[in-house]
């Protein structure tokens, strides 16, 4: 059986090379990485439960558990800003030119 080489990558951009995908999903899997942290801080630090934050962001609690697990493979990034922006949040978009 041959060993497979493990890979440890620092951040989006490097997992997204390692993966054989493009720069520009490498900047999605950050921006939805962020969202996602920015929620389960929030959520977590005012106390509330998945069922409280489903309500509030009209959705069900099946994917906002998803989300605070970091499972988000099926979860649109419109459903993530509409989570955060239901805890009081808003996200601020910053514009830089492509490496």
């Amino acid at each position: 059986m041959k060993k497979s080489k493990a890979i440890v990558t620092r951040n989006a951009a490097e997992l997204a090379k390692a993966l054989g995908l493009t720069p520009a999903d490498g900047a999605e899997i950050a921006l939805r990485s962020d969202l996602n942290s920015k929620i389960v801080e929030v959520v977590q630090r005012k106390g509330l439960t998945h069922a409280q934050v489903a309500r509030l962001a009209r959705t069900s609690r099946t994917r906002l558990t998803a989300i605070m697990n970091r499972n988000t493979k099926d979860i649109s990034t419109d459903l993530l800003l509409r989570v955060l922006y239901s805890l009081g949040y808003t996200a601020k978009l910053k514009f830089q030119k492509a490496a």
